[in-house]
């Protein structure tokens, strides 16, 4: 299975990008510290790890610390190795959402409040608003990775334009 995988770090210059090679990590942990790497000193490193149009796994790191992770589906953890590292500990499935601490308004059928058209084979698991503080609310999250032909890499450059990253990781790919 391929996959591409972009660490975007935030320090007080601002964003940088990196590929990262996951190659021989053992767990979830490796992972974590070769985010980690990237920008030791960083205030918020990201990765993206998009694996064969497919699968998307999102990981954030606050102060090198509190990792938390979001997985597009958790048939990755049964399609390849790294796939189980990445999710395969993800139990919590992410369509209900009925679980956040925000009240629900009733008889209204805003955008924010319904439930995403999830594509029914998915299965997203994990941390879907590990990015709502950065402007990615869970539901535009899970709405991005449920759109009928939109691919992980299409997912991660939308998430990279709110963030005001995206040249960094774009010009990753044209390596």
């Amino acid at each position: 299975m391929s996959y591409f995988a972009a660490a975007v770090v935030r320090d007080d210059s601002g964003w940088t990008a990196a590929e990262v090679n996951l190659r021989g990590v053992t767990d979830i942990e490796d992972v974590a510290d070769r985010l980690r790497d990237v920008e030791p000193d960083a205030d918020l490193s990201l990765l993206f790890v998009e694996a064969d149009d497919t699968y998307l796994v999102v990981m954030r790191l606050d102060e090198g610390e509190d990792l938390r992770v979001f997985g597009s589906d958790s048939a990755y953890a049964e399609e390849s190795r790294l796939g189980a590292l990445l999710v395969g500990d993800l139990k919590t499935s992410v369509t209900g959402l009925d679980d956040t601490d925000e009240p629900r308004p009733s008889g209204r059928g805003d955008d924010d409040t319904e439930q995403p058209a999830v594509d029914p084979e998915a299965d997203p698991v994990g941390e879907a608003d590990l990015l709502a503080d950065l402007g990615i609310p869970a539901q535009k999250l899970l709405n991005l990775c449920a759109q009928e032909g939109t691919m992980p890499a299409d997912v991660t450059a939308e998430v990279c334009q709110v963030l005001g990253c995206a040249d960094e990781v774009e010009e990753l790919r044209e390596v």
